[in-house]
């Protein structure tokens, strides 16, 4: 069995005690490879050096996080899209609209998010998109790339089961987390009504723990619960879920 965790901050100090019996974890539970998401300006060097030091386990996003739009973002893009220039990533993002805390800089965060999509088209990469309380927003932005070649993951997708089809038919593929274990979740509909080649597996560790690590810090070798969770939902086994998400992911982030 070969599990991919598309999406996971194991730069973040949650993890500075302990990261590397974290990664033997993962690698001891099939997992392959770990993808990073980016935050901000802060996170870049720390995920870079857990980029390094993995020796290709770890592989880096760039972008700006939603929740770090503030009133100077202009400045973070100017400093996303230098890193662009030097580095390799496998994906743009963490990028998207959150609204949950805070409406305030809603226009801010559009922007960011419409330069994020045109970085990922400049790029030919794949775009990450957190969609906190704001999938109609998102989708919103994405209809003005409507019959470009852009592409990428609903992380931690939020919806029901129309807005995933929804997110599919503009070319996305859907992230599964923790959430989809939790008790009256909609996530366990949309993954029993969206086909499995929409489907990716994530953590979002070292958030949303899934059941039964509920409570506890969340980490990339808690995917198999996913797996578990995806496979009883659409009467497969794990090793079958495992099998057709990491093809799906590497598909989607061209990485082997």
């Amino acid at each position: 069995m070969e599990l991919i965790d598309t999406h996971t901050h194991i730069y973040l100090e949650h993890f500075d005690k302990d990261r590397e019996q974290v990664l033997k974890n993962a690698r001891s539970r099939h997992v392959k490879k770990l993808l990073m998401p980016n935050i901000d300006s802060h996170s870049i060097r720390p995920m870079m050096e857990v980029a390094r030091l993995s020796e290709g386990y770890c592989l880096p996003m760039m972008g700006l996080h939603p929740t770090s739009v503030k009133p100077a973002f202009e400045a973070e893009l100017e400093i996303i899209e230098s890193w662009l220039e030097k580095e390799s990533f496998v994906a743009i993002g963490e990028s998207g609209i959150d609204l949950y805390w805070d409406r305030s800089f809603l226009k801010q965060q559009i922007i960011s998010f419409r330069r994020h999509a045109e970085l990922a088209l400049e790029h030919d990469l794949p775009l990450v998109i957190h969609a906190r309380n704001s999938l109609e927003e998102i989708f919103d932005v994405l209809d003005e790339f409507k019959g470009s070649k852009l592409r990428g993951v609903f992380h931690c997708f939020p919806g029901n089961v129309a807005q995933a089809e929804k997110a599919v038919s503009m070319g996305f593929v859907l992230g599964i987390g923790g959430v989809v274990t939790y008790k009256n979740s909609i996530m366990a509909e949309v993954v029993r009504q969206v086909d499995m080649k929409y489907l990716l597996l994530e953590t979002d560790s070292p958030y949303l723990s899934p059941v039964p690590k509920r409570g506890k810090r969340n980490e990339s070798a808690f995917l198999t619960y996913i797996a578990e969770k995806v496979g009883e939902l659409k009467n497969l086994s794990p090793e079958e879920v495992a099998g057709i998400t990491t093809q799906n992911a590497r598909a989607m982030f061209r990485i082997e």
